[in-house]
């Protein structure tokens, strides 16, 4: 959260790589991005293809930008420095976001590296395996993330949705989830729930004074994909788990210091005054 009060070079807080859509959809990812570097990244690199170069590059300055061809090995514009990663926000749903989706989760630790990448999947990393989600959680691991809204939560697992919730609380739901998933899931609403393979599972409720209905604006969620990247890519950030329980009450406080009228984009310009505020 933020940069603690000690000397170190940018990437001892983490660099995160965000992959954006084609030409006219890297928004999503842009505000993925801003979130993450508002939020303590060291270093932020959104990855796009070749022809979404210019249009991102016209919106970009703190944020680095890399084209990544189609037959490009990742490892040429990501090399292991990058210490977690975002995907989903605008990718569009198809076999070229399932190949970047399973290219990622095969990356571990490599000679230099402490622990294995943080791997975020919101919107259409999950929707693109909405037809074999098993392909999906068998890749995943223990430094992966989902979070989805319930449109997505249904697509990945149907039979803990819809009229089959009515048998099972959200809790439940999200917890039988992560089991089969193999990783975190955090399932996104006014009642967020993030829940862990081995049964552990937080509430973060909007509610009793902290409801924030103009939360529910276009990009939010990317955002919270973001935030979670961001703030569980440097080297001290903690659990995973723990970053996306903070991440999920910055998101809300964020919300909630900038008031009615909201959009996206203001999520991650109130970030400096939370941090203020909480004495960073």
């Amino acid at each position: 959260m933020g940069k603690p009060n000690l000397p170190g070079h940018k990437f001892n807080f983490g660099h995160v790589a965000v992959f954006a859509g084609g030409v006219g959809r890297g928004g999503a990812a842009r505000l993925a991005a801003r979130a993450a570097l508002r939020s303590g990244a060291g270093l932020v690199t959104v990855i796009c293809p070749p022809s979404a170069l210019i249009e991102n590059a016209c919106q970009l300055n703190a944020i680095m930008l890399r084209a990544l061809k189609k037959d490009q090995p990742l490892a040429e514009v990501a090399d292991h420095r990058v210490t977690s990663f975002c995907l989903g926000p605008g990718m569009g749903v198809s076999q070229r976001t399932r190949d970047l989706v399973q290219e990622v989760l095969a990356r571990r630790a490599g000679e230099y590296d402490l622990e294995d990448p943080v791997v975020v999947l919101d919107a259409d990393a999950l929707s693109s395996f909405a037809q074999d989600p098993q392909s999906l959680f068998a890749q995943t691991h223990a430094r992966t993330i989902l979070t989805p809204h319930e449109g997505e939560f249904e697509r990945l697992f149907p039979d803990l949705s819809g009229p089959a919730r009515s048998r099972l609380s959200k809790v439940d739901a999200v917890r039988q989830a992560a089991k089969r998933a193999g990783c975190l899931v955090l399932l996104k609403g006014a009642d967020t729930v993030i829940a862990d393979p081995q049964g552990g599972a937080t509430v973060h409720a909007a509610s009793y004074g902290r409801e924030v209905p103009w939360l529910a604006t276009a990009g939010a969620g990317d955002v919270l994909a973001g935030l979670i990247a961001g703030l569980a890519a440097s080297f001290g950030s903690g659990t995973l788990f723990c970053a996306a329980e903070l991440a999920a009450y910055l998101h809300v406080e964020a919300a909630r210091s900038f008031g009615p009228g909201l959009i996206a984009e203001d999520l991650p310009e109130e970030l400096p005054k939370l941090f203020r505020e909480l004495g960073l």
